[in-house]
């Protein structure tokens, strides 16, 4: 009969021990550790909505290893670059991946990727993000170690330098994104109202609300009865006419029940505010985004994203020695998707003409499948080195045939 493992074993093992003797690191001026506030937010429709544009558009991120050599750049097709692009770990594909790092980058401002090294080889497994209720900073022979507790109460240490820290917010603590908390609860909290509100208007105008007035004298717990009887028959949900009879004991004086309720304007007031905390708008969370608006939003948050990602990936994955070697990892994104078809055309006949882009590359932007030796990069003949200009205008050089290059 196999042994059954859970989940936390399938990623981290049973055999290896947190290191013993840690204490928490000292900090200049923050504690060494880190909570975890996403669970609340993420309740919310308007937030997890902009979370997931945002995510969504990240996980198309590519990542690259190349290498820099001699000021050109050399495109590596390592091991590395497989898992970063299609099976960054044993559980997750490159898009779901990218996806939930994404998210909890917005959720909580700090993303953890733990990276896995097969024992005795330091090669690279996989690459497993951490969301954990806390994180604990400890020092351990001279290096930092991250202690991480998950919502189950189980817990896990690793080397700093074998983790993945991507932040935002980034201000009073030395070394962790700060919490949404006290930013986004008060408008959460405002919206939740909100909504609350709405549906209790609703189900108020529903209801018959009203003084029911005897007109004979009656005792208490007559009058009780027959009041409790009329609510019953008539004050309840299950009253869909609407309609309530009495006879000549009693009166029934309908109360006018007037809910307050918040226009258009100021429920998409109290989203925006949500937006703008996200650094996104209604048209990019409903994809209903121009070419000029999907630019700005790129440039201003999935751009920063993908060059913190390049950033720390590269840090992490590579020794000082390997970085000096240029080997690096990049996250790009063909923004030319999102270009309208005239535009798109105008940028690959330019790029084309000049050899700065393949006919593969160009059919990719029409989403086009790759032809054979299409990898091939073609220029006009129109362009001549600019080395040789000056030779061209002196007269040193023969002027080249029309629609050619001079000797």
């Amino acid at each position: 009969m196999s042994e059954k493992r859970s989940f936390f074993q399938m990623i981290f093992g049973t055999s290896r021990q947190p290191p013993k003797q840690q204490t928490y690191m000292q900090m200049l001026n923050s504690t060494p550790n880190f909570v975890d506030f996403s669970g609340e937010a993420y309740d919310s429709d308007t937030v997890r909505s902009t979370v997931d544009a945002f995510a969504r558009n990240v996980g198309k991120l590519k990542a690259k290893h190349i290498r820099r050599v001699n000021g050109k750049i050399q495109d590596a097709n390592s091991d590395i670059e497989w898992l970063l692009q299609v099976r960054p770990n044993r559980f997750m594909n490159a898009y779901i991946f990218y996806y939930r790092l994404a998210t909890q980058f917005l959720m909580s401002n700090n993303v953890f990727v733990w990276i896995r090294r097969y024992p005795g080889n330091n090669k690279i497994e996989g690459f497993y993000p951490l969301v954990s209720s806390s994180v604990d900073l400890l020092e351990y022979n001279g290096s930092m170690v991250v202690r991480f507790r998950f919502y189950d109460g189980k817990e896990y240490t690793a080397p700093y330098e074998d983790i993945i820290h991507i932040r935002r917010f980034f201000f009073k603590n030395d070394m962790f994104g700060e919490s949404n908390s006290k930013a986004l609860k008060p408008i959460l909290n405002l919206i939740s109202v909100t909504n609350q509100g709405i549906a209790n208007a609703v189900k108020t105008s529903a209801l018959l609300r009203g003084i029911l007035k005897f007109t004979a004298m009656l005792k208490p717990e007559d009058m009780k009865k027959q009041t409790d009887q009329f609510t019953q028959d008539y004050l309840t949900a299950s009253n869909n006419g609407g309609i309530a009879a009495t006879d000549s004991k009693a009166e029934y004086q309908e109360l006018k029940s007037d809910p307050k309720m918040i226009d258009d304007k100021q429920m998409s007031a109290m989203e925006n505010k949500v937006y703008s905390y996200f650094g996104t708008n209604g048209k990019i969370v409903q994809s209903d985004y121009s070419e000029g608006e999907w630019g700005a939003y790129y440039e201003s948050m999935i751009e920063p994203f993908a060059l913190q990602m390049g950033l720390e990936f590269t840090a992490k994955i590579f020794s000082d020695r390997a970085q000096g070697h240029g080997n690096e990892i990049l996250f790009e994104a063909n923004r030319l998707q999102y270009a309208s078809n005239d535009t798109k055309v105008k940028i690959i006949e330019t790029l084309v003409d000049r050899g700065m882009m393949s006919i593969n590359q160009g059919l990719e932007v029409f989403n086009l499948p790759p032809i054979e030796n299409g990898d091939k990069r073609i220029m006009s003949l129109n362009f001549i080195d600019a080395d040789k200009a000056n030779e061209y205008q002196l007269g040193k050089t023969k002027a080249p045939p029309e629609g050619g290059e001079g000797e």
